[in-house]
């Protein structure tokens, strides 16, 4: 009598740890790629930047840019992402804009975190990623006002716009965000030992810094608010 052939065995399933260890590794290899290419970007911006040295420095092969990043463009693409949420995360914003607090208080919390990281030491390399961008605009520009500036400055928007007591979209309110913000912007983006020779007294004392800045900034939208908000119909 023949005997029955046994069973096929099962295939077995990889382990879930080994799956999830997986998945973290690749994260952890993402974030090295990114956080060397933001360092090397600073320090030469995106023409003079090859996607050769950031993975010599890295020390991963050239697959791996093309893996996570799909390429060169891609690559510097996120690093444009990564380096403006190092100056301020659309978490942060959003946050602080669905707090309880008044408009003015909000834009209050805006102003003092950029003022906060304008004053340390030594700031992230976004910074000097942006200042790169900034000086010699990259084709990739387009994509970072699209996924980062374009949705923070809305929020911010809001808040000057409920402040002047007008539509986020009006005239006034676009020329009052760049009254208030950019004098910040200008603040991180500027390198301190610069800004340290030519007016020395603003790193002196970054809390006297900060509130005449708001002084100086609520009281230009107070008078825009009179002069062109609904409170003066």
């Amino acid at each position: 009598m023949a005997s029955r052939p046994s069973p096929a065995s099962p295939r077995k399933k990889p382990p879930a740890r080994a799956a999830r260890a997986s998945r973290t590794d690749g994260a952890e290899t993402r974030r090295q790629i990114l956080d060397t290419a933001g360092r090397v970007y600073a320090e030469k911006g995106f023409a003079r930047t090859t996607s050769k040295e950031v993975c010599a420095r890295a020390g991963v092969n050239m697959a791996a840019v093309n893996y996570h990043f799909g390429g060169k463009d891609g690559l510097y693409e996120a690093v444009l992402i990564e380096a403006h949420r190092q100056i301020v995360s659309l978490d942060e914003l959003t946050a602080i804009a669905g707090s309880g607090a008044d408009a003015a208080h909000k834009l209050r919390s805006v102003i003092g975190h950029l003022v906060a990281l304008a004053a340390q030491a030594s700031g992230p390399w976004g910074a000097r990623v942006l200042i790169q961008e900034l000086s010699a605009p990259s084709p990739l520009a387009p994509a970072l006002i699209k996924r980062a500036v374009l949705p923070k400055a809305r929020l911010i928007l809001g808040l000057v716009g409920e402040i002047v007591g007008l539509p986020p979209d009006h005239p006034v309110v676009q020329r009052a965000l760049a009254f208030a913000v950019l004098p910040c912007a200008v603040l991180v983006l500027l390198p301190k030992h610069l800004r340290g020779r030519v007016l020395p007294a603003l790193d002196a004392d970054p809390a006297a810094l900060f509130d005449d800045l708001m002084r100086y900034v609520l009281a230009g939208l107070a008078a825009l608010a009179k002069e062109h908000g609904r409170r003066s119909a």
